[in-house]
């Protein structure tokens, strides 16, 4: 086991470390002056000249990335144009934000994903199989911010139970708060359920043909004990993989939910960063945003090693 662990560690840590030189030399060719845009369209080329001496900017593409990497291991990270503060600050309020609204829909794709795809393996061909089907068939169809303004239209204009945005904080209102994130985790959590009980449907189907389970329903084991305790735990192997990669795709949802809500989370911030040229906003949310979902695959990956003891004795 703690082979595997060493493994999986030194591969996280070469993946993070692509991830934050593509990241970075990407921003670094794109147009755009930092400097000319702090000090405006008017300012003279010597003032131009000071502060890009100031900023690091007139200096080698390697130095510049190895002095942004320094930064980032001594938790300071670069400084924001549009706020005129550390863009660690700026990432730590919006994550307040943006991680509770991550965790509500990958806690609802769950809930959904698991007992429908157990229901529709264990009634394959039936008619509540087939509307197991065809409603995951609608969820991979319809986009997330579109079931999010039709959840808006729905449960705010037409009924009047939940606000149609904004965000009023934890401190000021917790529930409020907890309110406000409720549809936005449902456009995103139903979406991302449906694809995962479509895969956990198949993968049920096929390990309740293998022949330990007709053993275990000939010794005369209870069918919930045969489908929970034997078939789904050999089933979550295909399952967890699909979490894994579902997360760099809600982050990515993310980005446009918080703006049909008004959310002030990750996803608005560089959404309003880009707007306005911050490229150390940008980056360092792209990066932020890039290791989560590395950092998720990482932890998915150990969690093989939990569900199938076969995965530690390899090791």
């Amino acid at each position: 086991m703690t082979g595997y662990l060493i493994k999986k560690a030194g591969a996280l840590a070469a993946v993070l470390f692509m991830v934050s030189l593509t990241v970075f030399s990407v921003l670094f060719v794109l147009p755009g002056d930092p400097a000319q845009i702090i000090l405006g369209m008017n300012a003279s080329p010597e003032t131009l000249a000071a502060l890009r001496s100031r900023m690091g900017l007139d200096q080698p593409f390697l130095i510049q990335y190895a002095s942004w990497v320094g930064s980032l291991l001594r938790g300071t990270g670069g400084h924001s144009i549009t706020y005129d503060m550390p863009v660690a600050d700026l990432i730590g309020s919006r994550l307040a934000v943006t991680g509770p609204l991550a965790l509500m829909a990958m806690v609802i794709a769950v809930a959904v994903a698991l007992p429908l795809g157990i229901f529709a393996a264990r009634h394959q061909n039936r008619p509540g199989d087939a509307a197991v089907m065809v409603g995951t068939q609608l969820g991979l169809a319809i986009p997330e911010f579109w079931l999010g303004i039709l959840l808006m239209l729905l449960f705010s204009v037409h009924w009047g139970m939940f606000s149609a945005g904004g965000f009023p904080g934890w401190q000021a209102d917790a529930w409020g708060s907890l309110r406000a994130l409720l549809l936005p985790a449902l456009a995103l959590g139903l979406i991302r359920g449906a694809i995962l009980t479509r895969l956990t449907r198949s993968a049920m189907l096929e390990v309740l043909r293998e022949d330990y389970v007709r053993t275990a329903r000939a010794k005369g084991l209870k069918e919930r004990t045969v489908v929970v305790g034997h078939a789904l735990k050999n089933a979550l192997i295909p399952v967890l993989t699909i979490f894994g990669l579902q997360m760099g795709q809600l982050l990515a949802g993310a980005i446009i939910i918080e703006n049909v809500f008004t959310l002030p989370g990750l996803g608005r911030l560089v959404f309003l960063a880009i707007g306005q040229r911050d490229l150390p906003v940008v980056r360092e949310v792209v990066l932020f945003m890039a290791a989560a979902v590395v950092v998720v695959n990482f932890l998915v990956d150990l969690s093989y090693a939990v569900v199938d003891p076969r995965i530690r004795a390899d090791r």
